[in-house]
């Protein structure tokens, strides 16, 4: 999966520089996402100015703060624009490097169980989930860097904490505690996922072949034979369907516990009135955007419990491919033995 994409030199211009580029570009986003959060305090402690006072501030200052968010929403629209453009690209040529890899050595394992399917489905599963998985995680980590700090400072606003008082830097603190719980929650309630999903893969793959089989052949494909195949998928479904049952209910309850966690920190400082409106506003999305790069694991765990059935089919297809042309190469050394 990798080595033909990133060890090739056939696809080094794309592997490498892409991922430099995609690496820059994406920075670059965060950076103006952290403008945006600066825009916020500014903004909304001139609308804090303006209520309290009645012609505290002039129009035209308004005007000048809703002009400066729409130059930084523009560039920010074009930068994810092209970015997301190039990153579907930059995808599919990784794809299509899997795709020569396989058919290249088609000969060896085409009539490995379910092989017209890891060559076509399993890649271009692959390609779509490493796209939308792989650039959340980019995202949450270059968040996380910009953030970290903005909130560490944002965090001397904050002078007394319900139960604990007067706690330093609490807004770190209780952004990594409370994303490590749920990740650690959710990793225990969802452990069996994985494996759930790789076997309903095989039992799907099991039932496609038979369907294609039947296409060619009238004594394949009968009502009896997928009555039987579907009845192991539905029993899959079915088991897959109960466990994420409580897997959902502890995942959308700990993200509405969240939602609200930094107005419950905030309540004595609020109440206190020693911060402003529009600081208010920059500590809520700054924590926001620490706790959701931290929860990346948790806001994605059903994609990479898809991930890991697909890289486990794949992995063991490669396995397969490794060990027939050793095979191969094999027979082939003792035959130039035999001949000399």
């Amino acid at each position: 999966m990798f080595h033909s994409f990133f060890l090739q030199r056939r696809w080094m211009h794309w592997s490498l520089l892409g991922s430099v580029l995609i690496l820059a570009t994406t920075w670059y986003k965060v950076q103006l996402d952290v403008e945006v959060n600066n825009w916020f305090g500014d903004f909304y402690n001139l609308i804090q100015k303006a209520l309290a006072t009645p012609n505290a501030i002039s129009q035209q200052a308004l005007f000048e703060q809703l002009w400066l968010f729409t130059r930084l929403s523009v560039i920010y629209v074009l930068v994810a624009i092209v970015l997301e453009f190039y990153i579907r690209h930059f995808v599919f040529r990784w794809r299509t490097a899997m795709h020569d890899y396989y058919c290249q050595h088609w000969h060896l394992v085409h009539h490995i169980e379910g092989a017209s399917q890891r060559v076509q489905e399993d890649t271009m599963r692959f390609a779509r989930i490493v796209e939308a998985l792989g650039v959340s995680l980019l995202r949450s980590v270059m968040t996380l860097i910009a953030f970290q700090p903005l909130l560490w400072g944002l965090s001397r606003h904050v002078s007394q904490v319900p139960l604990f008082g007067d706690v330093p830097h609490v807004l770190i603190y209780a952004a990594v505690i409370s994303a490590l719980a749920g990740t650690v929650l959710l990793a225990l309630v969802g452990i069996k996922l994985p494996g759930l999903e790789f076997n309903n893969q095989k039992a799907e793959a099991a039932l496609r072949k038979e369907l294609v089989l039947g296409e060619d052949d009238s004594q394949r494909a009968t009502p009896p034979s997928l009555r039987q195949l579907f009845s192991q998928v539905r029993r899959n479904y079915l088991q897959m369907y109960r466990h994420y049952l409580y897997f959902d209910l502890a995942k959308w309850s700990y993200l509405q516990f969240s939602a609200i966690l930094p107005y419950v920190i905030l309540v004595p400082t609020i109440v206190s009135g020693t911060i402003t409106l529009g600081i208010l506003q920059q500590i809520q999305r700054a924590f926001g955007k620490v706790v959701g790069s931290l929860q990346f694991l948790v806001n994605s765990w059903s994609t990479i419990v898809e991930l890991i059935s697909v890289y486990k089919r794949l992995h063991a297809f490669e396995c397969l491919i490794r060990q027939a042309r050793d095979e191969q190469d094999g027979e082939a050394g003792q035959l130039s033995e035999e001949a000399s």
